[in-house]
């Protein structure tokens, strides 16, 4: 009998140091398993933080480039009616009556005539300005109007066209002209 209790100690013994090492690898398991849920928390929370933040920063890049583009275009009608308005301010002067161009020239030539020795103007122009100066002519320019003097050496040009004076005031203007026009 003595060996069947040896036997049955060391089966208690056995069975104990099982239940034992078993808690043990259960609370460790245990252990285990929460710290992966903790990180997975954590790294789901960052790819949460992270997703939230790139997409703010799309929707904030999207928003810009759509601000952008609606200033170009904008920016291209505005420039469209402006240049109209040129354009249209060009087939105003070409069409002025002949009287009209007459008083213009004859303005500008008594007032800078002196300031020169030849006068250039457009074709449609010569036989007015041939009229009104006294100036040797020089020829034809491609011009909507106006005159060009120059001195006797061809050194100094005095350009009265009607497109550089038109195109003077316009780039002087542009800005009181948007400000009118879009406010």
């Amino acid at each position: 009998m003595g060996l069947e209790i040896v036997v049955k100690d060391i089966q208690e013994g056995a069975s104990a140091e099982v239940s034992r090492i078993k808690a043990e690898g259960d609370a460790k398991a245990s252990e285990i398993i929460n710290e992966a849920k903790e990180v997975q928390k954590k790294t789901l929370g960052d790819s949460l933080a992270k997703a939230e933040e790139d997409l703010q920063n799309l929707h904030q890049q999207v928003i810009s480039s759509a601000n952008l583009e609606v200033k170009r275009i904008t920016l291209n009608k505005r420039k469209d009616l402006l240049d109209k308005v040129y354009a249209q301010t060009v087939e105003k002067i070409k069409s002025m009556p002949a009287s009209k161009k007459e008083e213009l020239l004859k303005n500008i030539i008594n007032k800078y005539e002196a300031s020169g020795a030849r006068v250039y103007s457009s074709k449609d122009s010569e036989d007015i300005v041939k009229k009104l100066t006294s100036l040797s002519y020089a020829g034809n320019l491609d011009t909507i109007g106006g005159i060009v003097l120059e001195n006797e050496d061809g050194t100094v040009r005095l350009d009265f066209t009607y497109d550089s004076i038109l195109k003077n005031v316009y780039e002087r203007s542009l800005k009181q002209i948007s400000d009118i026009l879009y406010g």
